[in-house]
């Protein structure tokens, strides 16, 4: 990491994020929230994100632990944002006051961006801008959520959701993963994990993946699960069958379907499915190479194939994620 305690800080330039304070904050959302875009990157330049919290309302506010907060600027704020980040809600029960929910419809309405982490969902869902929109929330909210707002469809098992303007975390440290994924959108995969190197943090984690594992196994089985994992990452252009996983890990086939299920959460063949386009995704995003050849590099066998499983996981095309995410 580079030593950015030398460097000069420019002021950035990019697109705001407004990040909302409220009665009640919840001071680890909120802490993701400043870490990834409200802290000073000089290795960046000028070009990245601006940041400003905005208070629900005048005078200080009450926040996790004890905390007292205030925000910089009131509702208006949000008027200007590229992006309005909404780190979780006082209750997943609580009412949302018509102000702020006429203050983020508008914002949607002149093309803005709604983030929310793990409750703030229901500050989108009260604004109605879900309704019809699919959308997540940790898994222990999920049917109080689909109780209060039945016209959203609501995804209790994955990690976070896109569904056009609005994006929703499941759990607090899910919200991170979201918040790289918007980075990622904005500005490449090279800048996405350089943020996430110095937050110390995996690069990327799908949104499809589940948000938690039913049963853990002992740390012996991680470790050969880990060793598996290496292998495997470095033989996905060659066919793999779920015998030849079992055969890699020294195990059955019952006994590592049951222990490979219980430590990621996932099926072997859902496993490997997510690695091979995290692996095409990364190859569509940093390299000049033809679809066909991210096919046989990624393992999928046919471009079909690619073509399928991008429709199913990530609604879109492979040559449409490229254009999106590469900048040019």
């Amino acid at each position: 990491m580079p030593n950015t305690a030398s460097l000069p800080h420019p002021r950035p330039s990019g697109p705001l994020v407004a990040v909302l304070a409220y009665d009640g904050l919840c001071t680890f959302e909120f802490g993701v929230a400043v870490e990834v875009f409200g802290l000073a990157r000089p290795e960046f330049g000028s070009d990245w994100y601006r940041f400003q919290v905005v208070a629900e309302h005048p005078g200080p506010m009450r926040a996790a632990g004890g905390l007292t907060v205030s925000g910089e600027i009131g509702l208006e704020g949000l008027e200007d944002a590229d992006l309005i980040l909404i780190p979780g809600w006082r209750g997943i029960d609580a009412p949302v006051p018509e102000t702020l929910t006429a203050a983020v419809r508008r914002a949607v309405a002149r093309g803005t961006r709604i983030l929310t982490i793990c409750s703030g969902v229901v500050v989108a869902a009260a604004a109605g801008l879900l309704d019809g929109r699919r959308a997540t929330t940790h898994w222990r909210y999920a049917e109080a959520m689909a109780a209060r707002f039945p016209k959203v469809e609501i995804e209790p098992d994955v990690l976070y959701v896109e569904d056009g303007p609005i994006f929703t975390s499941a759990g607090s440290a899910a919200g991170m993963d979201l918040c790289l994924h918007v980075v990622r959108s904005d500005y490449g995969p090279a800048i996405a994990n350089q943020v996430a190197r110095r937050l110390v943090i995996s690069p990327h984690r799908d949104g499809g993946q589940a948000q938690f594992i039913d049963r853990p196994v002992p740390s012996r089985s991680g470790t050969r699960f880990a060793h598996l994992f290496d292998w495997l990452r470095a033989h996905l252009a060659e066919p793999i069958t779920i015998d030849r996983m079992a055969d890699q890990a020294a195990m059955s086939r019952r006994s590592f379907i049951r222990r490979f299920q219980a430590t990621t959460g996932q099926s072997p063949s859902a496993w490997l499915v997510s690695e091979r386009l995290a692996h095409a995704r990364t190859l569509l995003e940093g390299t000049d190479l033809s679809i066909e050849q991210i096919v046989a590099e990624a393992g999928f066998g046919s471009t079909e194939t690619l073509r399928h499983h991008f429709r199913s996981r990530l609604k879109t095309s492979p040559s449409a994620y490229r254009r999106r995410f590469r900048k040019e």
